[in-house]
């Protein structure tokens, strides 16, 4: 395997390790009452809407969880796959493998599981699962290879949280961010290489879809945006695309608040619009396919940029189960994990 190739941390690890892959979450299923509760959580942590609690949650309960749960069960309806919701079936998929590349790398007793931020299984559950083992050295390791404090500082908020009615405490690292990291890159890199490949090379332009944040976010701190820029520039430099064989472009706005620019789907429909008649499309910060790129954007936006005269829309899928993704994780995991081989 891939992982062969990566960093050697030790021969062996004990068995009190363990590596969390957490992503955002994903409803039960795909309908009303699941969405009810899962937007409950998502749209109630702090860390995603920074509203006022006082002005925010009457919002929320009063208004949202009332009239979105049933659009949203369509739309989760209309992308599930047979085993479950599509960021669920990766993102499991994802840890299975990455223990088996680990164990290839000769870390054969570090344990992988997978949790979500919001819905299951749960981050804390996992975290105490863990813990009845006796594992206490735990890394955490965020699917979001770009941080913000809307993804990556809410997973250490919640563990935290957990942290804080524990006596006994494990030994935690956090992986915050590797937007830059080369074997991720490379990951990205090919799995564009085989569209191209499949698909009779690039169309006009390749649009990298990134999930939005409110732009105040930025203006107060979060370096989210400019780690989304340097992931682009770095896979444009990868596949030697010129500046202007590719754009870059934001997804997902809620609100009316102004969030990061230029919006994907307004940015398809003016490329249509100009006679760019055919473009590839990814979403280079979302590691597993899921709702915001299989509706919103191979679906959504698919149709707006063809109703707009555009010619091709072609999409570009999630790293999901690639092994240069799994590669990649692996050595990611094997250099935060340095030192933790042994007492």
């Amino acid at each position: 395997m891939q992982g062969m190739q990566a960093s050697q941390v030790a021969k062996s690890a004990p068995s009190n390790c363990a590596v969390v892959l957490v992503n955002l979450g994903t409803p039960d299923a795909p309908t009303a009452p699941a969405l009810r509760r899962y937007l409950a959580q998502f749209l109630g942590d702090p860390r995603v809407v920074e509203i006022p609690r006082a002005a925010w949650l009457p919002i929320l309960h009063g208004i949202i969880l009332r009239t979105r749960p049933a659009r949203s069960a369509a739309k989760y309806a209309s992308i599930w796959m047979k085993e479950g919701s599509p960021l669920a079936v990766w993102t499991a998929r994802q840890a299975v493998m990455l223990r088996g590349w680990l164990g290839e790398a000769g870390l054969r007793t570090v344990q992988v599981v997978h949790a979500m931020r919001y819905g299951n299984p749960a981050l804390a559950a996992q975290l105490q699962s863990l813990q009845d083992q006796g594992v206490d050295r735990m890394l955490l390791l965020p699917l979001y290879p770009q941080y913000s404090s809307t993804t990556t500082a809410s997973v250490v908020d919640e563990v935290y949280a957990w942290l804080a009615r524990k006596r006994r405490m494990p030994e935690l690292r956090f992986v915050n961010s590797y937007h830059d990291h080369p074997a991720y890159i490379k990951a990205l890199a090919e799995t564009v290489r085989k569209h191209w490949s499949q698909q009779g090379g690039p169309a006009d332009r390749l649009v990298m879809s990134f999930h939005g944040i409110p732009a105040r976010n930025v203006a107060l701190g979060d370096p989210y945006a400019d780690e989304c820029r340097t992931t682009a520039r770095l896979l444009a430099e990868e596949l030697g695309l010129p500046d202007e064989q590719y754009q870059l472009t934001f997804q997902s706005r809620f609100g009316k608040a102004k969030w990061l620019e230029p919006y994907t789907e307004p940015t398809l429909v003016d490329m249509a619009r100009r006679g760019i008649g055919r473009v590839d499309v990814m979403c280079p910060g979302f590691t597993s396919d899921c709702l915001e790129t299989l509706e919103e954007i191979n679906q959504e936006a698919r149709e707006a940029f063809l109703h707009a005269g555009g010619k091709e829309f072609r999409y570009i899928p999630c790293l999901n189960d690639n092994h240069a993704w799994i590669s990649a994780l692996s050595t990611i995991a094997q250099e935060h994990l340095g030192g933790w081989t042994g007492r």
